[in-house]
């Protein structure tokens, strides 16, 4: 009898457990939390393949005929800042704010930054410092010839194209600014490496200083309370910047708009979300909503 019970009870506890942890397990109902979508490139250019980190606005639908501006962002890692400034653009497309056009952004995520976001230098200590340095011509044509492109081919996009970037990608978006202006509509650039090269940049000609530039380009540039530069050669980041704004102000373009902003609550490694925000106010006021 003694035997009989003990079976029952092992049996029942058994039972118990089992239900107790497949009850558990059902009400499990968690689910990934979607932000956007990666894609792939292969690039011919670079010959490596890219990742894409794609946030595509609410709304979004390959059948309809809705097309949207699309937003390149430097440094659009996952851990870097794809995940931050995809959500400026979906805060600022909230119907109450209606600020900025539903976009489609496009996080490039970095291989080798340096390498991509750089010119070739002259200075000896700077090319020992970053061996790798040097190669934004081919990034460029990368951007240019097959990014775009495939944008375009793959998603619902429109004519108006953004490139947001900082500090060396700052310099980078500076260096197509004033080579291939016509590549992006808008430019969001914030605390641009000009010291490199020993700020060779600045004696940079460009199309877009020129009467005849015809396309309509809006430049935000926005630095904070940054300080010395690296390198041998000491130079001032909020003196580059201003440098820069009195460059392209100087243009003789009438389609061609600068702003500036300086954030002296910010730093180096702090500004690119405050900057991105202020950038969109400014770029698309109030008076002029989501056009």
């Amino acid at each position: 009898m003694k035997i009989i019970i003990t079976i029952l009870l092992i049996t029942f506890s058994t039972s118990l457990t089992f239900a107790q942890t497949k009850k558990q397990e059902q009400k499990d109902e968690s689910k990934p939390f979607v932000l956007g979508v990666i894609d792939e490139i292969q690039s011919a250019t670079l010959s490596e393949k890219r990742i894409l980190n794609i946030y595509l606005p609410e709304g979004y639908n390959r059948k309809d005929t809705t097309r949207y501006p699309v937003v390149y962002l430097l440094d659009g890692s996952a851990d870097e800042d794809f995940i931050h400034i995809s959500g400026l653009f979906q805060f600022n497309n909230f119907s109450w704010i209606n600020r900025v056009p539903k976009s489609i952004v496009v996080g490039i995520a970095n291989v080798d930054r340096k390498r991509d976001f750089t010119f070739p230098t002259t200075l000896d200590a700077d090319k020992k410092r970053f061996p790798t340095t040097g190669h934004s011509e081919k990034f460029i044509t990368f951007l240019e010839k097959e990014l775009q492109p495939f944008i375009e081919k793959k998603y619902k996009s429109n004519a108006s194209k953004m490139l947001i970037g900082q500090s060396f990608g700052g310099l980078l978006a500076t260096e197509i600014l004033l080579k291939k202006p016509t590549l992006f509509s808008k430019y969001i650039i914030i605390s641009p490496s000009m010291w490199w090269d020993n700020g060779s940049l600045f004696k940079q000609s460009s199309p877009i200083l020129q009467p005849e530039f015809s396309q309509k380009t809006d430049v935000y540039i926005g630095v904070g309370k940054e300080g010395l530069t690296p390198g041998d050669n000491p130079r001032v980041m909020e003196v580059d910047a201003n440098l820069l704004v009195e460059k392209l102000r100087k243009t003789k373009s009438k389609n061609v708009n600068i702003y500036f902003d300086y954030l002296p609550e910010e730093d180096h490694a702090t500004i690119t979300h405050q900057a991105v925000f202020n950038a969109l106010r400014l770029l698309f006021p109030v008076n002029n909503k989501a056009e």
